[in-house]
């Protein structure tokens, strides 16, 4: 996938479990909040959480908020602190 394109997509979703999460670092498993934060990230308990259209969780349970959260992020649109390349 080396000729994509980010302007050529509307989304991204990666499934989440332990693998996806640990080579990526970026929704995570309880178990990774350790790692994380030793990487100098903010690790928070919430079942969905969004940062400048960045929507993440935690484990399956999560799935109906963090599916929720996907369509209203998508309906909404770019938003401030997002690259405007993004809208085009």
């Amino acid at each position: 996938m080396g000729d994509a394109e980010a302007g050529d997509y509307d989304g991204l979703v990666l499934p989440g479990g332990v693998a996806n999460p640990d080579r990526l670092r970026l929704t995570s498993w309880p178990s990774l909040q350790t790692d994380l934060r030793n990487a100098g990230a903010e690790w928070v308990d919430e079942e969905v959480h969004v940062d400048q259209g960045l929507v993440t969780s935690r484990k399956p349970d999560d799935l109906p908020a963090f599916n929720a959260k996907i369509v209203e992020e998508f309906a909404e649109g770019v938003h401030r602190g997002q690259k405007e390349s993004a809208a085009a």
